[in-house]
């Protein structure tokens, strides 16, 4: 289902398809080696009101002085998860639009969307099994139906036939175009004649052995037929939306935990058999399960508001590598909380689309879409542990379709206009600030990020680093006016000043100017306490968009203390005072106990911006307190405290 995203308008708006974006950001030479002089980083940026879109500026270089700035601290040594891809769904509508072009513009749209080079080297693609709301045709269908009452558990009328005209060759040109393209395949319905109501819109599964044995052999087939047609699956859910009760007229099934289960069991063994690259990911959903799914649980049942968490659970998890999730309602928050949970499993985001209202202005309906994706896909997403960032649609016509129930307004990565042109919407330029420069196989690594998803006005990023050792930083500015900050990378720093509501990407080579020589010191543990209130836990919690602050002007002899949770050595403690600039500490004291009450000064010193890095001869406790010693009008504030030893 497609829904308005948490009350925002989550809209894009058409910008020519010409070769003054993406192309023009091709014309500069190769990046420059450590050999060639002093490290510099390159810069895209697309603008909120579209005076940029995916232009690039003038490179900025690394230097050695400190900045005053809010400072993204990034260390290509410290990973997390690995990336598999970006892109969107070239849905049957989509396929119908794009095979309708002239050759000429079809080859030019194509080469924009997927070639690495030439275009924004879209990586991922999540293609409907059978049909979904956006189909060209009249009548919805799978790739077994039978007439009403009859049944196939033989599957003899299974057939990928309706996909060889349109969507296979499209697949194939993408594949060409970029060969580390991959594909997750996701069912919006079973057959008819395996559900409750032998219809595809609504009911559920028969909850009957020989239907699971039947489904799972159904999508195994689809499987080895898109493999036999040039097109291998890598990535397969077993239903679109198990919670979507009642679809608005197109295809829907609802799939409780227990028929999930069921389903992922007959499945597992037949699909690694028949095809070990394809990887089972479970629930396909949103971040938590919307009021209306809720509401329409049938009477006595369980509505599962831990759907994802009972799935990994059961016994048939063995078979599932992870979980799939939504934009439409929730947080991405979510995804860190079942990633705490199940460390072993890994998280994709599969499907977020756009919605435009017709009286909405162009540059309004793009800033908006712009800046939520911006926070909530290209960030949230894959700071909350997701190895993919996929939209809906890949390309609409200019009315949001064709579709065939389900949502009216939805927008795509571009849009097929009345005369035949192809335009670009805000989705091409989120996706491509990941895809163009985050590569599959990338992780993504440590770095300090100010802005939330909810919105607080701040500088949010986040950083990958790619199979050939080279950095992506993307960042957004959150707010309407202009952000300074600053880049850190191994002790040498560039500055920067983002429009307001731009979106950016930043890359740099490998370089021995920029290696990070001390290791971060894990705090997991640790805890903070000051008499001066607030939440002294903020400054400790690892995130740069939380903060404990004094609420009042400084003055000297106020303290954080720290109790790291056992013995810690280390030889530089950082002070991250965070986006609020001016709330750090005028003067400042470091001093460490083993026993929390015999003290011992460590170093003292001034500060002149909101990082301040204090380097120690290697030390070893378990208690630090760090003192104000100089009155200032600002707070003092700490987002982070970091040890590195």
């Amino acid at each position: 289902m497609r829904r308005t995203v948490r009350g925002v308008a989550a809209v894009t708006t058409a910008v020519a398809l010409t070769c003054g974006g993406v192309v023009a950001a091709q014309a500069t030479g190769p990046d420059r080696g450590p050999d060639r002089g002093a490290v510099e980083a390159r810069v895209w940026v697309t603008a909120a009101d579209r005076s940029e879109l995916l232009a690039e500026r003038p490179r900025v270089a690394f230097g050695t002085a400190p900045s005053t700035h809010p400072t993204i601290v990034v260390d290509p040594d410290h990973a997390y998860q690995q990336v598999d891809g970006f892109g969107a769904s070239i849905t049957d509508s989509s396929a119908a639009l794009l095979a309708g072009l002239p050759p000429a513009v079809r080859a030019e749209t194509m080469r924009k969307l997927f070639d690495p080079v030439r275009g924004i080297g879209v990586s991922f693609l999540r293609q409907p099994v059978g049909s979904s709301d956006f189909t060209a045709a009249a009548e919805h269908w799978t790739y077994d139906d039978v007439p009403a009452g009859q049944t196939d558990f033989a599957l003899r009328h299974f057939s990928i036939d309706r996909d060889r005209a349109q969507v296979l060759p499209l697949l194939r040109e993408a594949k060409r175009l970029n060969p580390a393209l991959k594909v997750m395949a996701t069912p919006w319905s079973p057959p008819a004649w395996m559900k409750t109501t032998d219809s595809l819109v609504g009911g559920r599964l028969q909850d009957d052995p020989r239907i699971y044995d039947a489904y799972a052999r159904y999508l195994v087939k689809f499987v080895q037929a898109y493999a036999a047609a040039g097109v291998p699956i890598d990535f397969l859910s077993v239903q679109n939306e198990p919670q979507n009760r009642t679809p608005d007229a197109y295809p829907g099934t609802d799939m409780p935990v227990a028929q999930q289960l069921g389903v992922i069991e007959a499945l597992g063994p037949k699909l690694r058999l028949a095809s070990p690259r394809t990887k089972i990911l479970a629930y396909d959903h949103n971040w938590a399960t919307h009021p209306n799914d809720v509401a329409a649980t049938p009477p006595g049942s369980d509505p599962e508001t831990d759907y994802p968490y009972e799935v990994l659970r059961g016994r048939a998890s063995r078979w599932v590598a992870g979980t799939a999730f939504h934009c439409y309602y929730g947080d991405p928050s979510a995804q860190t909380a079942l990633h705490e949970a199940f460390p072993d499993k890994g998280i994709w985001f599969t499907e977020c689309s756009g919605s435009k209202g017709v009286t909405d202005p162009p540059a309004k309906v793009f800033r908006d879409t712009l800046t939520w994706h911006a926070r909530n896909v290209v960030i949230g997403t894959t700071r909350n542990w997701a190895r993919s960032a996929v939209n809906w649609n890949i390309a609409l016509d200019s009315t949001g379709g064709p579709h065939n129930g389900g949502c009216g307004t939805c927008t795509g990565l571009v849009t097929v206009q009345p005369d035949g042109s192809v335009t670009t919407d805000a989705e091409f330029y989120t996706i491509g600030h990941l895809a163009k420069f985050v590569k599959p196989g990338a992780r993504r690594v440590a770095s300090t990020s100010f802005g939330t998803t909810g919105w607080n006005g701040q500088i949010m990023d986040v950083a990958f680093r790619n199979p050939d050792g080279s950095t992506a930083l993307v960042v957004h500015n959150q707010n309407d006016d202009p952000r300074a900050f600053a880049v850190d990378v191994g002790s040498r720093t560039f500055e920067y000043t983002l429009p307001g509501g731009a979106l950016a990407t930043f890359t740099w080579p490998r370089s021995a100017a920029l290696r990070t020589t001390l290791d971060r010191v894990p705090l997991e543990g640790a805890t903070a306490t000051s008499p001066l209130g607030g939440d002294p836990g903020l400054a400790v919690d690892d995130d740069a968009s939380t903060r404990w602050s004094t609420g009042a002007a400084q003055v000297a002899g106020q303290y954080l203390r720290l109790d790291l949770g056992g013995r810690k050595s280390f030889r530089r403690v950082a002070l991250d005072s965070g986006g609020e600039v001016g709330d750090f500490a005028r003067g400042y004291e470091l001093a460490a106990s083993d026993d929390g009450r015999t003290w011992r000064t460590l170093r003292t010193g001034s500060a002149t911006g909101q990082l301040t890095a204090v380097d120690l001869p290697p030390t070893s406790a378990r208690h630090l307190r760090i003192t104000t010693t100089t009155a200032a009008p600002n707070w003092w504030s700490l987002a982070d405290v970091r040890l590195y030893r």
